[in-house]
């Protein structure tokens, strides 16, 4: 029995001290297991175990507890004023205001003039040779040759000298008077026509600007040979411009030809213009689902066409609907969330679903309810800091 006791105490000497080392190794192991990991505060999915920087943006990485599953932060006090963190009990109101239509100014084609050619012959000077030119309404823009007009002046001095002849037969003068009014229809001035019984006749006309504009388009050269309409440039005038917006078909039923609208320029948004609907298109533009919508606005500041402007379209709620500020909404290409107190000092994710949006306003339909405290200022800085802290945006299931 004793020999027994004796060998079982030897085993157990020899044996202890292996258990003991595999113990200690065992520990260490788990120890050198929690390894920090370090991320991108812009793309959480970069994940290193050594500090650097981002493959994507550059930006040094930051250290993050892979091992924190809780879904909420706690600032304190202190925290929250050095954020600027500011809370609001949403509540039901209504949304009474005004959504924002893209559009942009067009040239009014009311304003445009082609000056196209009375007669064939050939351009003898051209006295507007490059486009962006203003020009003046009565102005010279070009002079023509044309051996037609040329005839055109002797049989109205001959007609003319046939009617002072025979004064007191009336048909001589009905036909002079024919002859003179052919002349004014090809585009020569009364004082032209008054002055070709001192000067005599000419194959040269001088052509004036129909109406004052700038030139948008030239068609001819010195030099070139016209046909009798041929076109010659276009003169548009800017004191007006079109407003042309897209409303989609949902909105379309709030307005109506005759309604007037709010139309901010860009760059002159403190200068809001009124504008009266002239035209809603029948039909949707086949590049997209919507419909085209235009007014007409002066040109008080020399605008451009071209140039993006934004249509208020105004709305009334008749219903009672859960409002916040646009900036409490988070958007990360993926979901909208706010931020809400849940507890004193606490603050976590929520996921919502948004409608109709004004400039300052959004409505809430799922996700929140009446007296949640939500947060308005510093949402951003909170969502920053979750993504430093976990490692990755918030998760909604």
């Amino acid at each position: 029995m004793e020999r027994k006791v004796f060998i079982r105490s030897l085993i157990f000497s020899v044996a202890a001290p292996s258990l003991l080392i595999s113990a200690c190794t065992n520990t260490e192991m788990a120890k050198t297991d929690i390894v920090q990991t370090y991320t991108c505060p812009m793309h959480p999915q970069v994940m290193q175990t050594s500090q650097g920087k981002c493959p994507v943006c550059g930006m040094d990485l930051v250290a993050f507890d892979r091992a924190n599953a809780e879904k909420f932060l706690t600032l304190n006090e202190n925290q929250q004023l050095l954020a600027n963190i500011t809370t609001v009990v949403i509540g039901t109101g209504s949304l009474n205001s005004s959504s924002y239509l893209n559009g942009h100014l067009a040239v009014n084609p009311d304003r445009t003039n082609f000056v196209s050619s009375r007669l064939s012959g050939r351009i003898e000077t051209l006295y507007v040779k490059e486009t962006g030119i203003q020009v003046k309404k009565g102005q010279p823009i070009y002079k023509l040759y044309s051996e037609q007009l040329l005839s055109l002046q002797q049989d109205y001095l001959l007609m003319e000298a046939q009617a002072e002849k025979l004064s007191g037969d009336k048909r001589f003068r009905e036909l002079a008077n024919a002859s003179r009014q052919k002349l004014l229809l090809y585009g020569q001035t009364t004082g032209q026509v008054n002055r070709l019984k001192k000067d005599g006749v000419t194959p040269y006309v001088t052509y004036l600007a129909p109406s004052s504009g700038f030139v948008s388009e030239l068609m001819v050269v010195e030099g070139q040979y016209v046909d009798e309409g041929a076109a010659l440039m276009r003169l548009e005038d800017y004191s007006q411009l079109w407003v042309e917006a897209d409303v989609y078909p949902s909105e379309a039923d709030s307005i109506k030809i005759g309604s007037n609208l709010k139309v901010i320029v860009a760059g002159w948004e403190n200068e809001p213009l009124d504008m009266l609907v002239q035209f809603i298109a029948p039909a949707m533009a086949t590049s997209g689902q919507v419909l085209q919508l235009r007014g007409t606005v002066e040109n008080l500041n020399n605008w451009q066409p071209g140039l993006q402007a934004k249509v208020l379209l105004p709305y009334n709620s008749e219903t009672e609907e859960l409002t916040l500020p646009v900036d409490a909404i988070i958007r990360d290409g993926k979901t909208e969330h706010v931020w809400i107190e849940s507890k004193q000092n606490v603050f976590e994710p929520r996921k919502v679903i948004t409608g109709r949006e004004s400039p300052d306003k959004v409505e809430i339909k799922e996700g929140l309810k009446s007296g949640d405290k939500v947060v308005v200022t510093g949402a951003y800085l909170l969502y920053s800091e979750f993504i430093l802290k976990k490692g990755e945006h918030p998760v909604f299931i």
